[in-house]
């Protein structure tokens, strides 16, 4: 696999290697598919980075490479991701990249790609400016993303939302690698002190990571091998105009594997997470996401919720694809897109499901979980107010109960959260994340409270109340009147 005898361990005059072996993908269907989301600060070159590998071109220093990921006019005149891009990259059954060269065209889409492909990784180019956070949560939380690739520029060292998007990955337990750009154009100096300053942060309390610095052949198979533990973390320097590093970040992705194996069970009843709604002509309303459980096929009836009312309907997968790609079924956790039968787009927003009538799905406004305080200046109290991130949902909520009087930063409780537009599906276990400005806490459901426990509730405390003695009635007072 490689002449670099150095990186290899020999004993005895014995040479060992690492021999990969791989499945020839004969149906689209049959992809492995690695899903990795891409954050960093404002110009860390994220973009940059997957125009590079993605169309196998080396950037000229000036943005040639990031304007072909944009999918809005005003990221490409303020060169700002604004928005969830998506891009591919595919390896196949020997490991090369699939390239235009290779198959004689100028360029490929993603069709060439998927059928030539034995393995295709899915990059999620987010948003690393602070404005478009909201935007880049639901990425990280809505996408199921299976590794973080975060960027830092050599030249500028850990600056802006480089510790909030790490924040965020080590909250959601993805396991992390960096990649350090603009090597080119760094000096030595400036290079070392982000280095060490980056060192510092990956074996602070908070992080607990073990930074690896892939310089070899050797150092791809080793790190790769253990990068399971989420414990390691790679780190790899590269400069997208030269194209130094380039070669080992590659052979990193090739071997990389998904850890998604012990999350999603292909034999539950199938239940599609919806992150993005489109109206096609001639095709109709489309929504992608990814496949949570089970496998879902061309004319399965599912049920589609909740909607602004809180009910689920019936719906028909007309059509399925996945990576731009005609297929007859989606297993889980492969991202895919449904054509669906009589349903308007406007019914549709991200967050709600497809799921089997036979899992009785019921959507919720009030919900309990326990959360962790990860940052708050002051204090949380009854009726705080902050966005929610639970898998596709997001939407604020409200504390309607706690277990503590208030909540400060490190401080675990058991909290009650009621949403404050319409009604959501959760699962037991599910992790949250919500936020609101600089404070950040992390979570898990608990319960789930339907309607028909609310009602109850209603009617015990009513039946309290009127057991009781009456309360007096006192007039308010001229401070209350005013209010």
């Amino acid at each position: 696999m490689t002449d670099d005898t150095d990186s290899i361990p020999q004993s005895h005059g014995h040479c060992y290697g690492h021999v990969l072996i791989r499945q020839r993908a004969g149906k689209v269907q049959d992809l492995m598919e690695l899903r990795i989301c891409v954050v960093g600060n404002v110009d860390a070159g994220k973009s940059t980075l997957l125009g590079v590998l993605t169309k196998d071109a080396l950037d000229d220093g000036r943005g040639k490479a990031r304007v072909n990921l944009f999918r809005h006019k005003h990221e490409i005149e303020s060169g700002r991701t604004s928005s969830v891009g998506t891009e591919i990259m595919g390896y196949d059954s020997i490991g090369r990249i699939v390239t235009p060269s290779m198959l004689g065209k100028q360029r490929l889409n993603w069709n060439d790609i998927c059928l030539e492909a034995s393995k295709v990784i899915t990059f999620l180019d987010l948003a690393g400016h602070e404005k478009y956070l909201k935007t880049t949560v639901f990425g990280m939380t809505g996408c199921s993303p299976d590794y973080t690739m975060l960027m830092v520029g050599a030249n500028a060292g850990i600056i802006g939302m480089t510790k909030e998007h790490l924040g965020l990955a080590l909250a959601l337990q993805v396991p992390v690698y960096i990649v350090i750009t603009k090597t080119d154009m760094c000096p030595k100096n400036v290079l070392e002190s982000t280095i060490n300053q980056l060192v510092k942060i990956l074996k602070s309390p908070g992080c607990r990571k073990i930074p690896m610095f892939i310089r070899t052949i050797g150092d791809v198979l080793m790190t790769s091998a253990n990068f399971v533990s989420e414990r390691v973390c790679p780190i790899f320097q590269v400069s997208n105009v030269t194209g130094s590093g380039l070669d080992l970040l590659k052979m990193f992705l090739n071997i990389l594997h998904s850890n998604g194996s012990n999350k999603y069970d292909v034999k539950a009843p199938s239940e599609f997470q919806i992150t993005e709604t489109f109206s096609v002509p001639g095709v109709g309303t489309v929504v992608s996401g990814t496949v949570i459980s089970g496998i879902i096929h061309t004319g399965d009836s599912l049920m589609l919720g909740p909607d602004f009312l809180g009910q689920f309907v019936p719906v028909t997968v007309k059509s399925i694809q996945r990576k731009r790609v005609n297929t007859p079924c989606a297993a889980a956790g492969q991202s895919a897109s449904f054509g669906l039968k009589k349903v308007k787009r406007s019914g549709l927003r991200k967050g709600m499901i497809m799921i089997n009538k036979s899992l009785n799905p019921k959507a919720v406004m009030e919900f309990e979980a326990e959360i962790l305080i990860l940052y708050h200046s002051t204090t949380i109290a009854y009726k705080y107010q902050a966005m929610l991130h639970c898998g596709g949902v997001r939407q604020t909520a409200r504390i309607v109960g706690m277990d503590k009087q208030i909540l400060r930063t490190g401080d675990r409780a058991v909290v009650r959260f009621r949403f404050m537009q319409y009604p959501e599906y959760l699962k037991l276990g599910a992790k949250l994340l919500f936020r609101e400005g600089r404070t950040k806490g992390i979570g898990k459901v608990l319960r789930v409270i339907t309607n028909e426990e609310l009602k109850l509730e209603a009617t015990r405390a009513q039946s309290i109340q009127s057991t009781d003695n009456p309360v007096p009635f006192k007039p308010r007072n001229a401070i209350e009147t005013a209010v």
